[in-house]
């Protein structure tokens, strides 16, 4: 499968018309998105019609409401008072501020005093006043909150046409199927693509790499997630969720013959008003024939986006068949870039030491990459030297992360079996 095949002054001029801000027209366009959001329709603590306004005005092209278990549908109320106790910093009330952008013919209230109630807009209502062929889109999503013996087990579904119910499972593994096989029949069904992704594997150290590996029919998880509590560097005892990436595709390709896991990043965002689970810390940049949810899906299904917290691409190529990666960073005044070439050799996937090794390093903003015969894969990450401007963890940097190449033949496992 050839996951990037246009030319290379085709990619060059998509590259610079999306740096223009230009996300429309042409064979295959870039679109920034976050696939992991948080409203006031479960945890978060502002109206989703401002969080759009936010990401819409930070020139984010789609937008992934996903709130624990609900959709956001139906009438719901909510009173006044509870959506303020929410707000995390002092000045202007949630309340005002959503008046302010929207006025009294929008926003619905009822009741007074401490009674006072209002209602949440569904994203039905709210997609005409942002929605917007090829600038902005709404993905309709949820995260599906489940759990095993008290360990969490969160996944994201994309392009919903329908709630997915939370089903637990006899063991961990077969409850993070059952999610994954819920997504599977709900797209067939309906006829619409869906993707769905594993959130945050460190939080509540729910999920191992052994995990992330065996459970073959997913194909997507967070290699990073912007939420403080996500514990993505791990400790002792828990390896950090770049290094539990490397675990799970090593022991994909070198005992299971699976395909790798695609990384994605998010801001997993609830805060709005002050607190430390903001919005803007990581994306997903998809490259598209166009703005819509089944062609964003489909793109990403291919490998054909790379995810970041701050590093934008001017030029990637990322052959499969070939085995090869090269890229070009758009580079910011005084900034200086190192990409780590990270994979596996083969033979050496029963040594945890060797798992994830370093094979090469670059620095400046060009970079090529060809995949040896001793390697079973490699993937990119890139780091800038200049600090994240909303950090989730001590010292982080801005980076990117580009998806796994491997040739090794793949015969895939019978998905709903156990390997």
């Amino acid at each position: 499968m050839i996951l990037t095949s246009s030319p290379r002054l085709t990619l060059l001029f998509i590259a610079i018309a999306c740096a223009a801000g230009i996300a429309h027209g042409g064979e295959s366009n870039w679109f920034k998105g976050n696939t992991h959001t948080h409203s006031l329709w479960s945890d978060g603590n502002d109206f989703p019609e401002m969080i759009a306004t936010f990401y819409k005005g930070e020139g984010y092209h789609f937008l992934v409401l996903s709130d624990h278990n609900v959709l956001s549908r139906g009438e719901k109320w909510m009173g006044v008072r509870d959506v303020e106790k929410r707000r995390r910093t002092l000045g202007h009330s949630t309340m005002k501020k959503y008046l302010a952008a929207f006025g009294d013919k929008w926003v619905e209230r009822r009741g007074k005093g401490d009674a006072e109630q209002v209602r949440l807009k569904t994203l039905e209502e709210i997609r005409p006043r942002f929605d917007e062929p090829g600038k902005f889109l709404f993905i309709e999503g949820e995260e599906i909150t489940n759990g095993f013996r008290g360990l969490p087990v969160h996944t994201n579904a994309m392009n919903l046409g329908e709630i997915i119910k939370p089903k637990k499972g006899a063991t961990l593994r077969d409850t993070m199927r059952s999610c994954l096989i819920a997504a599977k029949e709900q797209e067939k069904r309906l006829g619409k693509l869906i993707l769905a992704h594993l959130n945050h594997p460190n939080f509540g150290w729910g999920i191992t790499p052994e995990d992330l590996a065996h459970v073959i029919e997913e194909q997507f998880f967070e290699v990073y997630n912007g939420h403080p509590g996500v514990r993505h560097l791990g400790d002792a005892k828990h390896p950090g969720v770049e290094k539990m990436w490397d675990l799970a595709n090593t022991i994909r390709l070198a005992t299971l013959g699976a395909e790798p896991l695609f990384g994605i990043a998010s801001d997993d965002s609830h805060h709005y008003h002050g607190g430390d689970v903001k919005p803007g810390r990581g994306w997903v940049m998809v490259r598209a024939s166009s703005l819509s949810a089944d062609n964003i899906v489909k793109a990403m299904r291919e490998g054909d986006f790379y995810c970041s917290s701050g590093i934008t691409l001017e030029v990637l190529e990322r052959n499969q068949d070939k085995g090869t990666l090269s890229f070009r960073i758009k580079g910011e005044d005084k900034e200086k870039y190192t990409t780590r070439i990270i994979g596996t050799r083969r033979g050496q996937h029963s040594d945890p030491a060797k798992v994830g090794e370093v094979l090469a390093t670059f620095t400046g903003t060009s970079v090529s990459y060809s995949l040896k015969d001793n390697e079973l894969y490699f993937r990119a990450t890139i780091t800038s030297d200049k600090d994240h401007p909303l950090p989730s963890f001590a010292g982080q940097k801005k980076a990117a992360w580009i998806q796994p190449v491997w040739t090794q033949p793949v015969s895939k496992p019978e998905a709903g079996k156990n390997p």
